[in-house]
């Protein structure tokens, strides 16, 4: 169960050859992404478990999930962005049917991130799945 934009980055990935110009369009996608103002980085806000300092500000309207995130390194700003993309918009009763390991694994980021990364992606997915199921 993936979004059309989850969708599209899937699709982007397998045009992409190799990891190094994989990596640099995550992190593009980080920079594409507003930051969140300095009020919203605080520490309810703030994801456990992540190297970087990463926040993550959830918003359900209309039984919709979506979420904003910041993070202070790009390429986690650019791991949010391809989260932003796997959950926004989906109806808060389906964040938790996301498989987001498969998905995730799907274009190859299980594979390609460090053990600190992946922990910090994992602290991330489980927030917002916890966010969702509390709504």
């Amino acid at each position: 169960m993936a979004t059309e934009e989850f969708e599209e980055i899937a699709e982007t990935f397998d045009f992409l050859d190799d990891w190094e110009d994989r990596y640099r369009h995550v992190i593009d996608m980080g920079k594409a992404m507003d930051g969140l103002d300095p009020a919203f980085q605080v520490p309810a806000t703030k994801v456990d478990g992540c190297a970087s300092q990463v926040w993550l500000v959830p918003a359900i309207d209309d039984g919709i999930f979506r979420f904003r995130g910041d993070s202070d390194a790009m390429i986690v700003k650019g791991l949010i962005a391809v989260l932003a993309a796997l959950y926004n918009g989906l109806p808060v009763a389906d964040v938790g049917k996301v498989d987001a390991h498969a998905e995730l694994g799907r274009i190859g980021l299980n594979d390609h991130l460090s053990a600190q990364r992946s922990n910090g992606v994992r602290a991330m997915i489980e927030r917002i799945q916890s966010v969702a199921a509390a709504s």
